[in-house]
């Protein structure tokens, strides 16, 4: 008992090949187009059966006063059908409706998914004539409103070159203050 389980274990984590795979889709979608057509059969049937039973089969041969007769209950079985086709197609319409409305409803009860947002890339100026659309044009520079200041360069006196002694000290001392620490 143990050695047909431990076959069936092993049968089942194969995996199935693709011929085979290919054959079994093949064979379902040969079935399914079989049961089609044998319900596009009975569904003929079904109309050929209903026509037989409720249409009366016209006699042409006659004088002309059963023929207006016939024409007069085949006028009657039109209204007849007719007023059951209208009320038929007031029922789905009425159902349509009641469907939508539940649809509606089953949203409602769900409550509204927000979507993922996506970050966006944009400057001020195009955001704020997102936000108070192409009538108003207002512009973000911040330079424009910045005060304009004259930088002022300090021109330190050029010393003669025979001075290279007191620039090597200067260099030594701050040396000594970096050592210090």
């Amino acid at each position: 008992m143990q050695g047909v389980e431990r076959k069936h274990a092993t049968m089942s984590e194969k995996k199935m090949t693709s011929s085979r795979r290919h054959v079994l889709k093949s064979l379902i979608l040969t079935i399914a187009a079989r049961w089609l057509d044998e319900e596009k059969a009975a569904d003929i049937a079904a109309k050929e059966a209903y026509m037989a039973e409720h249409c009366i089969k016209p006699s042409m041969s006659g004088d002309q006063a059963t023929l207006m007769e016939t024409c007069k209950k085949l006028h009657a079985l039109l209204d007849k059908l007719d007023e059951e086709r209208y009320d038929l197609a007031s029922k789905v319409g009425k159902a349509d409706k009641e469907i939508e409305d539940l649809n509606i409803k089953v949203v409602d009860l769900r409550g509204v998914k927000k979507p993922a947002l996506r970050k966006v890339r944009m400057s001020a100026d195009a955001m704020l004539k997102a936000l108070l659309g192409s009538k108003h044009s207002v512009n973000m520079d911040l330079r424009a409103n910045l005060k304009q200041v004259k930088k002022e360069v300090k021109e330190e006196p050029q010393e003669a070159a025979g001075d290279w002694r007191k620039n090597v000290e200067d260099k030594a001392d701050r040396k000594k203050m970096f050592e210090a620490t």
